[in-house]
């Protein structure tokens, strides 16, 4: 298998984490958004929404959305699980992912589209252009600010973000609070205690640094 990503990207972020919690053996092909590879004709014939990850199979399937290819790596390599264990762990842990996404990725990723000068025109990912709307920024930082102070209301009665056992929600809150301090200097609220002990937890893993 093959991971197209780029180093800088948080959504490939997320995948390489995956893979290093699994110890999979899978070559990562780097694609240089500072000059639009993802818009090469090469990669195109890869991904047509022209965004990363990318995972290439051996048979030639390729699978993007990094869910899709979470899900994916999970079922063909079922050891160290990360989406729970019973239908009513998976069911949680599925849950609470998605809400992290929505909630929290989500609101830094629109933040930093709307802002940029770099991605004018690009304000949404994908194939497409789309203007950027300034008006938005406000709106998402405190969408961000929110999902801070609703993940300290979690975090105080939990040992992580699903529940008792490390998954992939975990993966995508802590790619999350990562973009939210670079990318717009929001870092984890000093009166966030429990967010702040779960993150020097998590961030102590070895796989944080994928």
């Amino acid at each position: 298998m093959k991971l197209y990503h780029s180093k800088g990207s948080p959504n490939s972020r997320r995948v390489r984490i995956l893979i290093a919690e699994k110890g999979l053996d899978v070559e990562l092909v780097p694609v240089d958004l500072g000059i639009r590879e993802q818009a090469s004709d090469a990669y195109k014939a890869i991904n047509p929404r022209q965004v990363v990850p990318t995972l290439l199979l051996d048979n030639g399937i390729a699978i993007g959305e990094v869910p899709v290819i979470q899900r994916y790596l999970e079922e063909v390599s079922p050891e160290k699980p990360l989406f729970g264990t019973t239908p009513e762990e998976r069911a949680v842990v599925g849950m609470t992912d998605r809400r992290i996404e929505a909630e929290g990725f989500a609101s830094v990723m629109e933040a930093i589209r709307n802002t940029v000068a770099g991605l004018k025109d690009r304000a949404i990912a994908g194939p497409h252009s789309y203007a950027q709307i300034p008006d938005l920024i406000v709106r998402s930082k405190q969408r961000v600010a929110n999902f801070y102070s609703d993940l300290e209301a979690s975090l105080k009665t939990s040992a992580y973000v699903a529940g008792a056992d490390f998954s992939i929600a975990d993966i995508t809150t802590l790619v999350t609070i990562d973009f939210a301090t670079n990318a717009i200097s929001m870092p984890i609220p000093e009166t966030a205690v429990a967010v702040r002990a779960w993150y020097e937890k998590v961030a102590a893993r070895p796989s944080s640094q994928a």
